[in-house]
């Protein structure tokens, strides 16, 4: 019989009170795993995967068995990837579940993934009994479906995507073999998604022991044949069947209304084109079991499956595996499509608003706002007074909010090929500001009384990519409400085009929406709770950052400058003739360059700008007074090494020979503090203190060996300090994506100088905050999103 979409869909519906009952059982899952935390139990719930659980954003759960014994490595590192992959295509977040160094891992990170594939540390095969022994062993694990159903359904994880499940093993009825994989199905409130049970058990009789236990089995498509495994059919019929997402969902829904705790399994058939070499694969599968039954290797208990699954490989030539392959990625494909409905149903019986719903009037849009701001192609609507009445931030950023869109092709085409090519596209959130703020919200939302902090302050377009940043920024825990709607208008969208090595082949980048925009709301947000800190990016104009930056000066609020890009990042020198001379301190109080950006900027104020002629400029340099013993300081800098645990990278000559030290300092009149990235060769702060504020520096001398040089002005109150900071070493085959790092250390940056506004006064504090903010940057190295989740536990250097 076929589940049609009306079946299940008014069950209960008039039974009980929906939204009290949603909210009750995702407070009774949430409050179960965070209570066994605090008791210290041996689980570490992956930060990604828990702020979608405390959202209902929907999740999968992966089993990592198959990285550890199904696949030989990298194959299984490779299909490991792709399937988080394909689960994010979807819609949801993938939750990777295993065991590394005796704690259960709920959502892997890349090297722990690679550790698993590699078997450097000899993972074991963990189903339910082994558990409590390899946690106390501390041993690594690769998780079976049967202990994958217990962590995700302690999780709260509704879905769980595998190849092929476990069950009777032929001549089940006499030697008892039966996989702990059906038992867990009766204890564990998950759907399970698979192609069937593996060809080399007893279908039959699995289907049977099933049946006894109560567990629902479901065919996946128009008929009811029960897939096995490298065959769409086993020549078996399942009891039910459904033919979308949403009826899979649907019957998983009304399990939790009942309040049952067994799970369900939706058996989905491999892919057709895989449909012909099942029968070769059949047969190799039927002489693997005859040898090990003569071999003896039957008796071996969990050891058979890995021994069958390899055997049958080396006999089909690698078929079989090409054939598991494409199995567990569309297990994968179709779990995600179930967990995203589930989601949904669930939000929609708890009286919340779906994930991305039509656009609908709401604290940023039209009908409930007044008109603030023009831009020359449409109106803009605000409403002035939102980030006022939620609160005053210690951080507004201002600027750009973006959706990424990557795509990579699997073979780098011809220039002549003009058509679609295969390969694979991932879609996550971006711009320069969006990425800083929340890198600063993940940092501070440890802190207690800072979970609002951060307020991003940006245009968005009425399309489905503002939507995406506005659903997406208030699912994180962020801010939304500084967050303006631009009806008519598009969001800002990056568009870019990988080869096949990584390299970038082309790209396009619609960035206009923010260049338009005026930024008027950001006025009544400076005068009425003044942050501590506004973040500018590069890619807003130079009249609205003009505007910005001096009503920021009128209200004694400090500026940071991010500059974007090297062609963007100028567009802050407009503000800074403006104000050029207004004041003996330095309008900006930091910028973040880059080296490329740095050497952009001195040039451009040098001669576009001819700001190093103005009366103001000599004024402040000579100030300074740096003769020969800074000259000679900076050359004994200069013979430091980048770091003393990689010589390869070699010394600090660069400073000198490219000039970096020289352009920063005929900067520091515009530039209070500046802070250079030098990629893989670290951090470089060049900064300028006045008499009022030198803190420790006062007392502080010159230590090239130190990696920093003091210079403490005789004619004036000024203090110059140039100090480097070594790189955080980052092994390359962990790098994941380069886009959102140098945000990244923005934002964790300004996180440090929140907690101790004092940072940059004491050499300690700095130091820390530096290295805290490089190890926040390769953290969203190893992230394939542009900011990493795990910033949200990023352990804090402590000051000394």
């Amino acid at each position: 019989m076929s589940i049609g979409s009306r079946t299940v869909s008014t069950t209960l519906r008039a039974t009980v009170s929906l939204a009290h009952e949603v909210h009750s059982y995702r407070n009774f899952l949430t409050s179960r795993f965070h209570s066994l935390r605090e008791t210290g139990a041996p689980i570490d719930i992956h930060p990604e995967v828990d702020e979608a659980l405390a959202h209902n954003k929907p999740v999968v759960a992966l089993e990592s068995t198959i990285i550890t014994h199904g696949m030989p490595y990298p194959t299984s590192m490779d299909m490991a990837r792709s399937v988080e992959s394909i689960v994010r295509s979807t819609g949801c977040i993938p939750a990777t579940i295993g065991i590394i160094d005796g704690r259960v891992k709920i959502g892997l990170e890349p090297r722990h993934l690679e550790r698993l594939a590699s078997r450097s540390a000899n993972p074991l095969k963990i189903s339910r009994r082994d558990i409590g022994a390899a946690i106390v062993a501390r041993n690594d694990g690769g998780t079976t479906c049967s202990s994958t159903l217990i962590f995700a359904a302690l999780a709260g994880i509704k879905v769980f995507a595998t190849g092929g499940l476990g069950g009777v093993h032929r001549g089940g009825e006499n030697t008892m073999d039966v996989s702990a994989d059906l038992h867990e199905l009766t204890r564990c409130p998950v759907g399970l998604v698979s192609a069937g049970v593996k060809s080399i058990l007893d279908i039959g009789r699995t289907l049977e022991y099933l049946e006894t236990l109560g567990v629902p089995v479901v065919s996946y498509g128009e008929v009811r044949d029960f897939p096995a495994f490298y065959s769409r059919k086993s020549g078996h019929q399942a009891p039910w069947n459904v033919t979308n997402p949403v009826d899979a969902a649907r019957i998983l829904y009304t399990h939790r209304q009942l309040g049952m705790t067994n799970g369900a399994l939706f058996a989905v058939p491999i892919p057709e084109k895989y449909e012909a070499a099942s029968a070769v694969i059949q047969e190799a599968v039927e002489l693997a079991v005859r040898e090990s039954e003569e071999s003896g290797v039957s008796k071996l208990g969990k050891d058979v499956t890995p021994w069958l699954l390899k055997r049958v490989g080396e006999l089909t030539q690698g078929r079989s595996l090409e054939s598991n392959i494409a199995l567990v990625r569309n297990t994968a494909l179709i779990g995600g499509q179930i967990a995203r409905e589930y989601a949904n149903l669930a939000e929609e019986d708890g009286r919340i608003e779906p994930r991305y719903p039509s656009f609908q009037p709401s604290p940023l849009s039209a009908q409930s706002c007044t008109q603030n701001a023009r831009i020359p192609t449409g109106q803009m609507h605000v409403r002035p007074s939102a980030a006022l009445n939620n609160g005053k931030a210690s951080i507004v950023v201002v600027g750009c909010a973006a959706v990424d869109i990557t795509s990579k092709v699997e073979q780098t085409p011809s220039p002549s090929q003009k058509t679609t090519h295969p390969g694979k596209l991932s879609l996550t959130l971006g711009g320069v500001a969006r990425n800083i703020a929340e890198a600063a919200h993940r940092i501070l939302t440890g802190l207690k009384g800072k979970n609002s902090a951060t307020l991003l302050m940006a245009p968005v377009g009425e399309d489905i990519f503002g939507r995406l940043i506005t659903d997406s920024t208030q699912s994180m825990g962020m801010r939304a409400d500084g967050l303006s709607l631009v009806p008519g208008q598009q969001s800002a969208v990056c568009n870019v085009v990988l080869d096949a090595q990584g390299g970038l082949e082309t790209g396009i980048a619609d960035m206009g929406l923010p260049h338009l925009w005026e930024g008027s709301e950001v006025f009544p947000v400076l005068r009425g709770h003044p942050p501590r800190f506004l973040v500018l990016d590069g890619n807003i104009s130079s009249e609205t950052m003009t505007a910005i930056v001096t009503e920021a000066a009128a209200s004694n609020v400090e500026v940071f400058f991010e500059p974007t890009s090297v062609a963007k990042s100028t567009r802050i020198f407009p503000a800074v003739v403006a104000s050029l001379g207004q004041t003996p301190r330095s309008i900006i109080s930091y910028a973040s360059p880059n080296l490329l950006e740095l050497g952009y900027m001195y040039d451009e104020a040098r001669t576009a700008f001819d700001l190093m002629s103005h009366d103001h400029w000599w004024q402040v340099i000579d100030g300074f007074s740096l003769g020969s013993n800074f000259r000679l300081e900076l050359g004994q800098l200069a013979k430091a090494r980048v770091s003393d645990k990689a010589p390869e990278l070699g010394d600090l000559s660069f400073l000198v020979n490219k000039g970096v030290v020289q352009m920063a300092i005929n900067l520091l009149p515009f530039f209070q503090h500046l802070v250079i990235k030098c990629g893989g060769l670290g951090v470089v702060v060049v900064m300028r203190l006045g008499d009022a504020n030198v803190g420790k520096w006062a007392k502080e001398r010159s230590n090239p060996h130190d990696r920093y040089i003091v210079a403490h002005s005789q004619a004036s109150a000024e203090t110059i300090v140039v100090q480097h900071f070594p790189p955080v070493h980052v092994q390359p085959s962990t790098v994941v994506n380069t886009t959102g790092a140098g945000d990244t250390l923005v934002g964790a940056l300004l996180a440090m100088l929140v907690q101790n506004p004092d940072t940059f006064l004491d050499v300690v504090a700095l130091r820390n905050a530096v290295d805290t903010a490089q190890r926040a940057a390769v953290l969203t190295l190893q992230s394939s999103s542009a900011v990493s989740p795990l910033l949200s536990s990023l352990p804090l250097q402590p000051l000394q």
